[in-house]
């Protein structure tokens, strides 16, 4: 904390700056600002100022002004426009964000058949024998539901290896050049933890279900340092730019982890990313015992890691989500368990003893019960020790009330039972809304008419006392997060259907929804004294936006649009006339 201290002006305090041992103005100030800081104690004001990347006041713009001014401060007039704490996305993928934006983008595409031309335009940019890389189909969304097959892709690029990520990343379709390169044949055996979709001859049709896409993707030329330096740069200009100033990124590989540290040293990384290193084994947590933890088990300002992101189950969408009992339009599935349970046990009983905050993802309410079974088998009184300085604190990252709060990511479909051990197990729940208004179409026919009671269910989960928190999982969706908060408000798509929401009862309040993506993920990865809520003593990390998320039409909410990003109270985006 500044010295200063929290100093806090109110609409009728005139507060003098501290003058010995202290800077005596301000660096930055905002004025004429609708200021929602999100802090229950101090919720609004119309000015900030700024020491450092501190806040050290707010207040009315003349009380700022007449205090902290000095001829060196920076003013920014935010001309009666909303000013909200900087959004932190608690689950998303910057690495593939970035990739995506390199790549073809399939998103929104109607048919296979447009899924090929993309392609096929994408052909005549590629000499033969390059890959083409691409990401978003989801049959789910085409007249025909079924899975595509290799003929189509191979008609169009015969000489080009095809790899196309699901929307969900939890399934490819590729052609026979790319099999070819995987060395995928009809007597390649199903890895565990995926699935080879076989005709009825035993051939590879040309999908393949979660781990069965490392039998190609290995194949693949790895990108260099140039390349990775390009996605990220892509990916965290996206990002800023749509107010987001905090990152949740999850499973992220030991080689991604270095190259994240090098450039923060650097300072290149622009947003704050909190990461969580891929683990789909017990060996994960060995490679931190030996390596890690020397390596990255010190906080940094745009970089810290807090722990493992293990993988219980596959995705809905491909029906890989593991579930208590068959799934309701295909009664010989119940999905797949990446990780077996006892593993994923021993992961997160790893991860508590080494003082990191255990994060696991879980779909279907099979998964789901794994990850609260592991999760209460191994929770005693494993705690972090508190919070130091700038990268002196405990090693796995910490929290200043030294307890690991372990995680479920995406809880999309939970056993009613199951609900309320979230909260007594100290679970964090930590949503994606739009995914709830991606699967709306047709969740309930994979899962039926009973068990969708307890699928996207945020106010049932928050009703029994559960910590929520929300992120995109983009490039699976969107990294704009007003989609996030336009969901998580109306539970209905963009062109507003259904009337009234999906399931309505489940809907957060506008309050809610702007808290899950401020305070509450801050929260959840241990930075409540440091970012969340705008609030004197934390950075000053904040948007100016064209919209009032707590007054505009429901409608509107996705429409809002960012003006300005600042972090550590610099602005690193501002919106072009």
């Amino acid at each position: 904390m500044h010295p200063l201290g929290r100093v806090v002006l109110t609409l009728s305090a005139f507060l003098l700056p501290a003058t010995a041992g202290a800077q005596e103005y301000a660096d930055l100030i905002l004025i004429d600002g609708l200021i929602h800081t999100m802090d229950p104690e101090n919720p609004s004001a119309e000015a900030l100022a700024a020491i450092g990347g501190e806040i050290v006041a707010l207040g009315t713009s003349s009380e700022v002004l007449a205090t902290w001014r000095g001829p060196g401060t920076v003013v920014i007039d935010a001309g009666g426009a909303p000013v909200l704490p900087g959004l932190i996305d608690a689950h998303a993928h910057m690495m593939n964000l970035g990739r995506f934006l390199l790549t073809v983008d399939l998103f929104g595409t109607r048919s296979a058949a447009e899924v090929a031309e993309r392609v096929g335009e994408a052909v005549r940019a590629h000499a033969p024998g390059e890959w083409i890389i691409g990401r978003g189909w989801d049959q789910n969304d085409w007249e025909v539901k079924e899975f595509p097959t290799r003929e189509l892709l191979d008609r169009l690029a015969p000489d080009n290896p095809v790899f196309l990520d699901r929307v969900d990343g939890h399934a490819v379709w590729v052609n026979t050049a790319a099999l070819e390169a995987g060395g995928v044949t009809a007597a390649t055996p199903d890895v565990e933890g995926g699935q080879i979709i076989r005709d009825a001859e035993g051939q590879p049709t040309g999908i393949l279900i979660d781990y069965a896409t490392d039998l190609v993707e290995r194949a693949m030329p790895p990108p260099g340092e140039a390349d990775l330096w390009k996605m990220l740069d892509a990916a965290q200009q996206r990002v800023v730019s749509l107010g987001l100033t905090g990152v949740h990124d999850m499973g992220v590989g030991a080689d991604t982890l270095a190259l994240y540290r090098r450039w923060d040293d650097e300072g290149g990384i622009v947003p704050r990313l909190v990461v969580y290193f891929s683990a789909r084994s017990p060996a994960a947590i060995d490679w931190w015992r030996a390596e890690g933890q020397a390596l990255y088990g010190e906080r940094g300002s745009r970089f810290r890691v807090r722990g493992p992101k293990s993988y219980a189950d596959g995705a809905l969408g491909s029906r890989g989500a593991a579930l208590l009992a068959p799934y309701e339009d295909a009664p010989d599935l119940r999905g797949t368990f990446l990780v077996q349970p006892e593993s994923l046990a021993v992961i997160v009983a790893g991860a508590l003893e080494v003082g990191l905050q255990p994060a696991v993802h879980a779909i279907g309410d099979a998964g789901n019960r794994a990850a609260l079974d592991a999760i209460e088998a191994a929770r005693r009184p494993v705690t972090v020790a508190p919070c130091g300085g700038n990268r002196t604190g405990a090693p796995g990252g910490c929290s200043p009330t030294g307890d690991t709060r372990p995680r479920i990511e995406h809880v999309q479909v939970v056993a009613l039972e199951d609900i309320p051990r979230f909260a007594e197990l100290g679970v964090v729940a930590s949503y994606q809304p739009t995914h709830a208004t991606s699967d709306m179409y047709w969740a309930e026919d994979r899962v039926g008419p009973n068990r969708i009671r307890g699928a996207y269910a945020w106010r049932r989960m928050r009703d029994a006392g559960a910590r929520l928190v929300c992120g995109s999982d983009f490039p699976v969706e969107s990294p704009n997060p007003f989609f996030g908060i336009y969901a998580a408000v109306t539970r209905r798509d963009q062109e507003g259907w259904p009337e009234g929401g999906w399931r309505p009862e489940e809907r957060m309040t506008r309050e809610e929804a702007l808290a899950c993506f401020t305070r509450d993920a801050a929260w959840a990865a241990g930075m409540e004294e440091e970012v969340g809520t705008l609030t004197v003593g934390k950075r000053a990390d904040f948007i100016v936006v064209d919209q009032d998320p707590l007054t505009a039409p429901e409608q509107d909410l996705w429409k809002i649009r960012v003006l300005r990003t600042a972090i550590d109270g610099k602005t690193v985006y501002e919106a072009a006339e």
